[in-house]
């Protein structure tokens, strides 16, 4: 399928009513691989670029606004990079919100809290998300253009845990 396709199609099931029926069928058409008895709620968005990077089990939920990403990359395919597969097993439920980022596997039963940003993978049977969000590390390097990922990722400073436990007392 061209690209042009590929992103008309992903836009279109975007908005598309059922989701039991055409959302998880049109997805399936661009090359997803779905299972059986799946719900894909509106304004979920699924990698328009790399579909076929991405499994979703049987018997999963997929909740309102929603994001699946299979791959980090700016402008057109550079050669040697591909996406990241990310696989969701059965019986799993990702909250609204949620953030799946590439290269993650979600374990069969697994719950992902409303809002969660997955960047690693997640056991089966937990329930998954942070109730504490703070700062992680000072980014030297933007993660924005004419940047790379991976020039991103070498620029990250961690920062001292000392500041969490003096939040906590």
């Amino acid at each position: 399928m061209t690209g042009w396709l590929q992103r008309l199609i992903c836009r279109l099931t975007y908005f598309l009513p059922g989701g039991f029926t055409l959302r998880p069928a049109s997805h399936r058409w661009r090359g997803v691989r779905i299972g059986k008895n799946v719900w894909i709620s509106q304004y979920v968005y699924i990698d328009e670029i790399h579909p076929e990077a991405i499994s979703i089990g049987d018997n999963c939920t997929i909740g309102l606004r929603a994001s699946i990403i299979a791959h980090v990359y700016w402008g057109p395919t550079r050669r040697n990079e591909s996406a990241n597969t990310v696989t969701i097993e059965s019986d799993v439920f990702i909250g609204p919100h949620s953030v799946i980022l590439p290269g993650v596997r979600i374990g069969r039963g697994a719950v992902i809290k409303a809002g969660t940003v997955v960047s690693r993978n997640v056991p089966p049977g937990v329930l998954y998300g942070a109730d504490n969000p703070r700062p992680l590390a000072q980014v030297t390097i933007p993660m924005a253009a004419p940047h790379s990922y991976e020039e991103f990722v070498r620029g990250l400073r961690p920062l001292s845990r000392k500041g969490d436990r003096d939040e906590r007392g």
